[in-house]
């Protein structure tokens, strides 16, 4: 039997493909069966040459899975890399709905996608791991992570990972400005264990009320709820709390109804500040019909276990009330890994990561910032305006007229969009408009403008620069835009920003990010919501509620969370919300 398969072996050594050789013999009345499977010398060296091809491909080190990271993963499409993914969770979640998620009226399950389906079926080799990133050492190009899963001594594995490109997605934390209490007593809204955590509290919290010993003052501060920040998620969850109990809750604790108290508090004079004023006044009028008490202009500066203080910022009248629940929603802030990356490539005195306009880490080719960790810091027109000024001005008078000035239109718009938006806002058509504005309607075409008058016509343009709101649809855009760099891969390493076009002297090789906004949405309860489109168009109420739903079903990442989605909405209209305390 040893000879056979000896003669096998070295017969299918001499083939080009692989070999697999099924043998039967009996022995003494009975059979048995061999499976035998030998590579060729040939695969063995296809297989090397494979391997060695896989180690020249370029490592993309993703960290993250959220909006900013997903998005990256999903359109990467270049197959001519390697990605390994690194997140403490092994899901993406749509963000938007976890105030939903806080009142039952959508599953938790149903808004979060395994990362492994997102990518499973793309051409790209994605592998995922999940860790946490704790340091970054962008001097030996490595990324040191600690594994989520315990193993058998209960210690988490520590992973060393090496990259050729860095994309840091990993979002930021809650801000709690370092008020005392915040991090020990109150909820956050980030994560989807937040809003599990948020919904099971609700229920406790009317569980203890409905216990027969306690007074009804004992009572009112139970239920309590106290939500910090008037912005869109504050807001969004205010609402979806107020519904929860009119339409569910007091049906099931019908005695404990009149103790419900639901409180925002917003440190500045209006809530959804972001938002146009139109929605503004609706929302406050709304909550105020509602029951739901704004304070606005009310900042915290402490928080106990039993009660929350205040100060109003006008009068400086300070004041504390009891509480049973607080929601705490008022911004953002950096992680802890970051802060320590921003020590070390001299950023230490920044909010977040600052990038380029191609989401580059300043000082660092390879390294690209996403999302709420990063912020675009654009450069600033006057910084090389008399470079512009002077490629412009062709016979060095140091004059141009209002004409060769409208031949820099495009160029000045491409290399700094605040000008474009600022053109945009103020209704003007062009720089001519501008150096009207600046000179008091007094330009014509032949006037010639010297560069301190247009120095002058640009500077406050400088003032108007705002950084990008830390929203989903920024993150996703990102993710888009450098996804389709790295698909372009030839281009993108080139020099991306290219020489600058003045009067057809070079172009832009690889155009800059820019964002492009389609609105937002503020839902405000009972089936009603505030949106704010493109082109300055705001639509308040029912019509809006299912706008909502239908944007919000559509932007789902996969067909299972969109169908899941869909018949949550279904459930809560035919039976109501759960109160569960599960």
């Amino acid at each position: 039997m040893e000879a056979v398969f000896q003669k096998i072996s070295t017969t299918f050594r001499e083939k080009s493909s692989l070999a697999k050789v099924l043998i039967a013999a009996t022995v003494g009345g009975g059979s048995i069966i061999g499976y035998y499977s030998q590579a060729s010398s040939y695969d063995d060296l296809s297989f090397a040459d494979s391997s060695m091809t896989d180690k020249k491909k370029k490592r993309i080190v993703v960290l993250g899975t959220g909006w900013a990271g997903t998005s990256f993963l999903k359109n990467l499409k270049n197959s001519s890399y390697d990605v390994q993914v690194i997140s403490p969770r092994n899901y993406f979640a749509f963000t938007p709905l976890l105030p939903s998620v806080t009142c039952g009226t959508v599953e938790p399950r149903s808004i979060v996608e395994p990362i492994r389906n997102i990518v499973k079926n793309k051409n790209v080799k994605i592998q995922f791991w999940e860790a946490e990133c704790f340091k970054i050492d962008p001097e030996n190009k490595k990324v040191y992570c600690r594994s989520n899963v315990k193993d058998n001594s209960n210690e988490n594995a520590e992973l060393v990972v090496d990259y050729d490109y860095l994309v840091i997605a990993i979002g930021a934390r809650p801000n709690t400005f370092n008020i005392p209490g915040v991090e020990e007593n109150c909820h956050f809204l980030k994560e989807v264990e937040d809003a599990k955590n948020i919904r099971r509290s609700i229920v406790d919290c009317f569980e203890r009320a409905a216990l027969p010993n306690l007074t009804e003052e004992e009572r009112k501060k139970i239920l309590h709820f106290v939500v910090v920040g008037g912005g869109p998620t504050g807001v969004e969850f205010a609402a979806e709390l107020h519904d929860y109990v009119n339409e569910d809750l007091v049906k099931l604790y019908p005695y404990v109804k009149e103790a419900v108290k639901i409180t925002l508090l917003e440190a500045t004079d209006h809530i959804l500040g972001m938002f146009d004023k139109r929605i503004t006044d609706f929302a406050e009028e709304k909550f105020q019909r509602d029951g739901i008490d704004v304070k606005t202009g009310s900042m915290v500066t402490k928080v106990s276990d039993k009660a929350i203080s205040t100060k109003e910022l006008k009068n400086g009248k300070e004041s504390t009330m009891p509480y049973g629940m607080v929601v705490w929603s008022t911004g953002i802030g950096t992680r802890p890994v970051i802060m320590d990356f921003m020590k070390q490539i001299g950023q230490a005195n920044r909010r977040v990561l600052a990038t380029d306009e191609w989401l580059r880490v300043q000082g660092y080719d390879n390294i690209y910032a996403l999302g709420d960790s990063a912020t675009i810091n654009q450069r600033r027109v006057m910084e090389d305006i008399s470079d512009i000024f002077s490629k412009a001005d062709k016979n060095k008078s140091g004059k141009l007229s209002v004409k060769e000035f409208r031949g820099l239109l495009d160029d000045i718009c491409e290399r700094y969009p605040q000008v474009k938006l600022y053109l945009k806002h103020k209704k003007m058509n062009n720089l001519v408009d501008l150096l009207k504005e600046s000179k008091g309607n007094s330009v014509s075409e032949s006037v010639e403008v010297n560069l301190e008058n247009f120095k002058a016509a640009l500077a406050h343009v400088d003032s108007q620069m705002k950084s990008l709101p830390a929203t989903a649809q920024v993150a996703a855009q990102q993710g888009w835009y450098l996804a389709d760099c790295f698909n372009r891969k030839e281009e993108c390493e080139k020099n991306p920003e290219g020489p600058l076009r003045i009067r057809g002297e070079g172009r832009h090789r690889f155009h800059p990010f820019r964002y492009k906004h389609f609105g937002q949405f503020a839902p405000l309860g009972g089936e009603q919501t505030a949106a704010q489109l493109p082109g300055d168009w705001v639509s308040i109420g029912h019509s809006s509620q299912w706008l909502w739903y239908s944007v919000y079903a559509s932007k789902q990442v996969s067909w299972r969370t969109r169908s899941l989605v869909i018949s949550d909405w279904g459930r809560r209209f035919i039976f109501g919300r759960d109160s569960s305390c599960i």
